[in-house]
């Protein structure tokens, strides 16, 4: 299965999650649309992490879109750990979504929704969403942000 997993070159996504005044947010890379009609997207969080844990007591999650160029702001939420007392959204230019979710600015796309199931998947637990607000800020002008660009980011805790 390794040699089929590793060819594998999907977008990344930064997921982030309010509940109450506890805010937190990853770097994703096992999320897909599921449904045409009615659109559905699904976002899998390791039970690893602290946003996981944020996202089982949050109503919305908000799942970010993000260009090539801001390997900065994919490792911070990849690299680093809220477990370790890292505040993610300091520095980093948000606005309150639906629930209070943050949006973090200047992605080329978001959507914030409403978490309508949740599946335990082994170590990870999927987030079945159904979108209630997005935006764009203009296209990604040389793509998204993939798996490859990501080569150099150490994960801010084990999957499992």
């Amino acid at each position: 299965m390794d040699s089929f997993i590793s060819q594998l070159d999907y977008p990344l996504f930064v997921v982030t999650a309010a509940a109450g005044a506890e805010r937190s947010g990853c770097l994703v890379g096992f999320a897909s649309q599921c449904s045409i009609n009615p659109v559905r997207f699904t976002v899998w969080l390791s039970k690893a992490n602290q946003t996981f844990r944020t996202a089982r007591a949050a109503g919305q999650l908000a799942v970010h879109l993000l260009r090539p160029d801001q390997h900065r702001l994919a490792e911070l939420f990849g690299g680093r750990s809220g477990d370790d007392g890292v505040d993610k959204f300091a520095g980093v230019p948000w606005t309150p979504g639906p629930g209070g979710v943050p949006v973090l600015d200047g992605c080329p796309a978001w959507f914030v929704g409403r978490i309508e199931r949740q599946c335990d998947d082994g170590d990870h637990v999927a987030f079945l969403l159904a979108p209630v607000e997005h935006g764009t800020n203009g296209p990604p002008t040389n793509g998204v942000f993939r798996l490859s660009d990501a080569g150099d980011i150490a994960p801010g805790h084990p999957a499992d």
